[in-house]
Parts: C-alpha cells; structure tokens; sequence
C-alpha cells in the first residue's frame, strides 16, 4: 500500500511496487515502442493481438485490481495506477483503459453477484474485450447526459439510442450500456445491460479524432437486445463511482505521459546546442522547465493521493478524483505544448513524437469532463 501524509503531502512506494513498476516499463519499452505506437495508430483495431494476450495473460494487467474470487490478482487501485502511469509513457494502443477501467469498474460496482462470476473471469483473462459505452452526442460525462433508453422486451431489454466517444466501441466484444426508462430524466431510472458486439441493430462507426492512439466510436442502438447487468434503475451511484475511478485512472496515465515528456525535452535542452552552448544551458529555458517539473510534481501528487483514496474507498473520493484529473490535464497539456517549443522547429515535425503526446494529452483532457469542470465539481463536493 502507498504510504500517504496529507499534511506533508510526501508519497512512497514500497519496494514490490517498484519493481513492478521496473517489469512494466521493460515490457511496455519492448512492446510499445515509438514505431509501434505510429504503426497501430494508422489502423482502424488500434492494437497487435499478440501484445494484448501478452499484456493479459503474461503480465496478468487486464485483471489487475479484479477479486481473485472473480479469476482476477487481487491487487489494488494503487499498483493499477502504477501500471497506467507506465502505459502513459509509452502511449500503448491497447484496449487497457476501456477493457480493464471502464468496463471492469462498471461490472464490480453495478453489477450482480451473478453477472460478475459471469462476466469478469472473461474479461480479467482478456480474452474478452469489454468498454463501457456512457456518453452520448450532447457531451455531458453523467447521469444527466443518459437518453438512450431501455424498454422491457421478452424477457430482456429493448435498447434505442446513440453512444458516442466510447473508447474501443469499434471492437469490442462487450459493451457494458448505461441506460434509462423511459420518462425518467436526471440520476433517476438508470441501469447497466450487457450487448454483444455483434448483436443485431447495433451499429458500430469508428470516429476520426485527434489522437490516433486511442481509438473511439459511434455506436447506434436500434432495437438492440440487451441483458440487465445491475439492479434495475438504481445504477446512477454506481456510474457516478465508476467515472470517479475512471478519473483517477486518466490521470495516473496522464501522469506517466506528462513525466516521459518532460524527461525527453531536458535530455534535447542538454544535447542541442545554439550560438556555441547548449539551449539548456540558458536561463529561459532552465526557467520554463523547473516550471514544468512543478506542474509535473504537483500533478503525481494528487494523482497518487486520489488512487490511495480509492483503494481505502474514501469518503472524499469524488472530490480527489477531479483534483487528480483537473491537476494532471493541466500538467500534461503544458509540458507537451512548451516540449514542442522548446524542441524549436523540429517539434513541429511529424517525424518528432512531441505531436504524439500533445494529441494524447489534448484527448485526455477533454475525456471524462474538462478541467473547470472538474474544479467547479472538487468544489461541490468539498462544501466550498
């Protein structure tokens, strides 16, 4: 367990942390290497089979913080934030946060005892491929964005309606849908179904966006048959829980990415050399990255505050779950914007990977709700 002072705000990580950090990082360094990460972001499944039974089953990440009860390693959400802050370095293109986050989180937290002996041998396993389709065209990141509905139909479900940005929705093998009655408005009449990804009516179209290393889709329901997953019409606390440890999740991942960045531009700022010294060397530039090492710093901080919360389920985890994602946006959108300057002219070159991390951290930012919507909700739920 990461040990936390919230009066010093100082983090450790235990000795088996670190070394599980170590094994991580060597394999996402052999696995997801620059090359790589170009290659798959050019394709439509954004992401190599192989690497994905590797990272599953060799590495056992897709079941990380999965129950062993459930064929999951029963660790925490603090090794699962160390995991994420290894694949943020390396951009893996992977269905990681949609398969092993959203997904896994929305069955633990929704689902019953049954659905989840069911459902998560499979999808800890990673022979399975799950996401949790939530968001729709209107952009809202809550309960009060639902209007895909669900109507009782022989025995099942009737779903109709249209989800949007839904991470790895054009191959997945199960998507976990959030849905309302119908007539139901705000937190009321919400539940979690399970569709297959081949079920009849259910459209799937990949959306071009501006990370090509994070694939998302459109998915349009009509009359799609799905199973409830949840007690019926009470699931807006457990998605309200899920985005939270959604959120802390993103900005574990952000974190890893914003400190990758930021290594790379000291590492240039050393060896590029300007009028006869290197550009390092210069006060500008030593000023504007100790700056970036203190939005860097301060981000981890609250992202690693917010995933110890989460594996204490703490009552304030709302709270820290928007500081954290508020904080590391902040972060890793400046390091990547300032790296490219500091990069000068070649920063702005395709070949340069200063753009890869700058898309991802632009998409990042925006996914799960906007920073000063996250402050405005860190606000809200600390009675300020």
């Amino acid at each position: 367990m990461i040990a936390y002072d919230l009066g010093r705000m100082q983090f450790s990580f235990t000795d088996e942390q670190e070394e599980f950090r170590r094994v991580v990082r060597r394999f996402l360094q052999d696995k997801s290497p620059p090359a790589e990460v170009r290659r798959l972001m050019e394709t439509e499944e954004g992401c190599d089979p192989a690497v994905w039974k590797a990272l599953s089953q060799q590495l056992a990440l897709a079941g990380l913080h999965v129950p062993e009860e459930y064929g999951g390693q029963g660790f925490g959400f603090v090794e699962h934030g160390i995991a994420l802050e290894e694949m943020g370095r390396s951009l893996l293109c992977a269905p990681y946060f949609a398969s092993a986050v959203l997904a896994t989180n929305a069955i633990l937290n929704a689902a019953t005892e049954t659905k989840k002996k069911e459902l998560l041998p499979r999808v800890a396993s990673g022979d399975v491929i799950a996401t949790l389709a939530f968001t729709e065209p209107n952009g809202r990141w809550d309960a009060t964005g639902i209007e895909l509905t669900a109507t009782p139909a022989d025995g099942a479900f009737r779903l109709d309606g249209v989800k949007s940005f839904v991470l790895d929705g054009q191959r997945a093998d199960l998507i976990v849908v959030a849905a309302r009655s119908p007539g139901s408005t705000g937190d009321a009449g919400i539940s979690f179904f399970t569709v297959a990804g081949s079920a009849s009516g259910l459209g799937r179209r990949l959306l071009s966006t501006v990370d090509g290393t994070r694939k998302q889709a459109l998915l349009e329901f009509r009359g799609v048959r799905g199973e409830l997953m949840s007690e019926h019409e009470g699931g807006a606390s457990a998605l309200e829980r899920t985005l939270d440890q959604a959120a802390i999740a993103l900005a574990s991942e952000m974190v890893g990415g914003a400190q990758k960045v930021l290594e790379t531009t000291v590492e240039y700022a050393k060896t590029r050399v300007q009028f006869g010294r290197p550009i390092g060397s210069f006060q500008a530039i030593k000023h504007r990255c100790a700056d970036l090492l203190l939005e860097v710093e301060h981000a981890k901080s609250a992202a690693y505050g917010a995933a110890s919360a989460a594996a204490e389920q703490a009552d304030d985890l709302p709270a820290l779950a928007s500081l954290a994602k508020a904080c590391a946006s902040d972060a890793y959108v400046r390091v990547a914007s300032d790296s490219i300057q500091i990069h000068g002219g070649v920063g702005f070159t395709w070949e340069n990977d200063c753009h890869l991390y700058f898309k991802r951290a632009k998409s990042s930012e925006a996914f799960l709700g906007l920073p000063g919507e996250h402050r405005e909700r860190f606000l809200r739920h600390s009675g300020i």
